[in-house]
């Protein structure tokens, strides 16, 4: 596995079969749940509630241990692992075509660090010589290295011959 800081990132310098570790993390906080969230309308109790949270927890006592508490919205979930990954993947991006197969695989809390990961799928010549096309899948994982978030990401990245460095 290679860690990437930004550098090296056009279409010739990614391979199929390549995972990378992005070099920054980040810790979920209540403006990342509270603010975005309400930005686009999702008032679900669960996202608001703790009160609720705690009491379903209680009635529940089925040890679901951490469930009695606030969850992340799975919209900032796939974007804060996506943003991290985005200086690696996305800073000669010149069009994201497609984003699938998302999964929120685990809950995320205030508090929880947030990491990325990513894997070059495959690498496809583009519909013009100035570029290609890299499919990404982007994994998320907490401070415990527990997977929260997976999903598939399509990007025509500018090729280095033709925009960038010359080889």
């Amino acid at each position: 596995m290679m860690a990437l800081t930004g550098n090296n990132n056009y279409f010739e310098d990614f391979e199929p079969g390549q995972v990378f570790k992005h070099a920054r993390g980040k810790t979920m906080c209540e403006q990342d749940n509270v603010g975005i969230t309400l930005q686009v309308l999702n008032t679900a109790e669960g996202h608001f509630n703790e009160d609720v949270m705690q009491k379903n927890a209680l009635a529940l006592g089925d040890g679901r241990a951490g469930w009695n508490s606030r969850l992340q919205f799975g919209g900032v979930t796939i974007a804060m692992v996506i943003g991290l990954a985005m200086q690696d993947t996305g800073e000669n991006a010149l069009r994201e075509l497609k984003l699938d197969k998302i999964r929120l695989k685990s809950p995320v809390f205030h508090g929880d660090t947030l990491y990325a990961y990513s894997e070059v799928l495959s690498k496809d010549d583009g519909d013009r010589d100035g570029a290609g096309i890299v499919t990404f899948k982007h994994y998320g994982t907490n401070q415990d290295d527990k997977v929260v978030f997976e999903g598939e990401r399509t990007v025509l990245l500018k090729r280095k011959s033709h925009y960038g460095e010359h080889q």
